[in-house]
C-alpha cells in the first residue's frame, strides 16, 4: 500500500508549524530570570524593559541590585543568569578574570553600539580652557583637587585611580570622590548652580546630556577606550545560557538600543516614574520595537509572544 505520511519539506513542516501559532514552550527550569542590575540609570531603564517583556511573556522576572563585581560573580555561582549592563571598555579589567575561567559569556551582539564614557566638565569650565586631559593639573586649586567618579569599584573610577596613582597627565595628589550615579550628578549640579570648577565621569546615554550644558574632554590617550571613550554596552548571561533558554536568548539577542532611545526612557525614570511603567508605557507608543524585540519569542507556554505581551499591557 502506497505510504500516506511521507515526511514534509522541512521548509514546508516550519510553514504549517508557523501557520498553526504554535512555538516551543521552555523548559520549566527557565521561567524564573534572574537578572543582575548595576544602578546606573541607562542600565535601570533597559533592564526595566526586559522585565516588562519577560512580565508579559510569562516568566517570573528578578531582579537584583548590586555593584557589578558581585553580578560576575552571581552568574558564575548560579545566583543569576543574565546582565544588560557590561559597558565596554569601562568594565572590562572587572569582567576578565570571569571571561578567562570560562564562568561568564558575552553575547556577540551588542545591546548598545553608540555609547560613550569619560571625564566631562561644564561648559564653562571649558570656555576657560580646561578642555583636555592634560589641562585637569593645571586647574588643581580651582577644582579642590577632586575628581568625581560614580560608585567605588566601577571600572571608571579604578581608570581614575590609575591615573593618579601613575601621575598620568600630572594628576599625583587628586583626590577620587566616589559615590553613586544619582550622588555624583547632585555634586555635579551643585557646582553648576554656583559656577564652580568640576571634573566627572560623563557618559551617553544619559539625560545629564540634556538637562546640563557639558563637554567631552579630549586628549585622554584611549585610558577610557579608543576614540576619546567611544563604548558599546553588551549583555551578559550564564556560558550555557543559549542552550539551556533558547527563548529567553532570542529576546536578548533582540533588545537592542540607540542611545537617543535610551535618553528618552531614562528622562521620566530621573523624574521618579518607575522604569516598568516607562517600559509599560513606550511599549504602547512604540509598538514597532514591541514587535521587533518580540520576534521570534514566544510565551512561557510556547504561545504568541506579541500577543502575549500585548493583552499585558491592557
Amino acid at each position: 500500500m502506497r505510504n500516506l505520511f511521507k515526511p514534509c519539506l522541512p521548509i514546508l513542516c516550519g510553514a504549517l508549524l508557523f501557520s498553526a501559532g504554535t512555538w516551543a514552550s521552555e523548559p520549566a527550569a527557565c521561567k524564573t530570570v534572574r537578572m543582575g542590575v548595576v544602578n546606573w540609570t541607562d542600565v535601570i531603564a533597559t533592564s526595566g524593559m526586559a522585565d516588562v517583556l519577560l512580565t508579559g511573556l510569562g516568566y517570573d522576572s528578578k531582579q537584583t541590585s548590586a555593584v557589578q563585581q558581585i553580578i560576575f560573580a552571581g552568574i558564575r555561582d548560579k545566583r543569576l543568569d543574565i546582565f544588560l549592563g557590561y559597558w565596554q571598555p569601562a568594565m572590562d579589567k572587572n569582567i576578565a578574570p570571569f571571561l578567562k575561567a570560562g564562568q561568564v559569556k558575552v553575547m556577540a551582539q551588542p545591546s548598545l553600539s553608540d555609547a560613550q564614557a569619560t571625564l566631562a566638565v561644564p561648559d564653562y569650565v571649558a570656555a576657560a580652557g580646561l578642555k583636555t586631559f592634560a589641562d585637569i593639573a593645571r586647574f588643581k586649586e580651582l577644582l579642590g583637587g577632586k575628581l568625581y567618579g560614580i560608585e567605588p569599584g566601577s571600572g571608571a573610577n579604578t581608570t581614575i585611580k590609575n591615573m593618579i596613582d601613575s601621575d598620568r597627565f600630572g594628576l599625583k595628589g587628586f583626590k577620587l570622590i566616589e559615590s553613586g550615579e544619582a550622588g555624583m550628578l547632585a555634586a555635579v549640579q551643585r557646582a553648576i548652580n554656583r559656577k564652580e570648577f568640576v571634573v566627572f565621569v560623563g557618559w551617553t546615554p544619559h539625560p545629564m546630556n540634556i538637562n546640563m550644558r557639558i563637554a567631552y574632554l579630549t586628549g585622554s590617550e584611549d585610558v577610557y577606550g579608543p576614540d576619546e571613550g567611544a563604548a558599546k554596552v553588551s549583555t551578559v548571561t550564564a556560558p550555557d545560557y543559549a542552550e539551556r533558554c533558547p527563548n529567553v536568548y532570542r529576546l536578548l539577542q533582540n533588545l537592542s538600543f540607540s542611545a537617543a532611545q535610551e535618553s528618552q526612557l531614562m528622562v521620566p525614570i530621573m523624574e521618579r516614574q518607575t522604569p516598568q511603567d516607562v517600559a509599560r508605557q513606550w511599549l504602547r507608543d512604540h509598538p514597532d520595537d514591541l514587535r521587533r524585540w518580540l520576534a521570534g519569542v514566544s510565551s512561557v507556554d510556547g504561545q504568541d509572544g506579541v500577543a502575549a505581551v500585548q493583552a499585558s499591557l491592557k
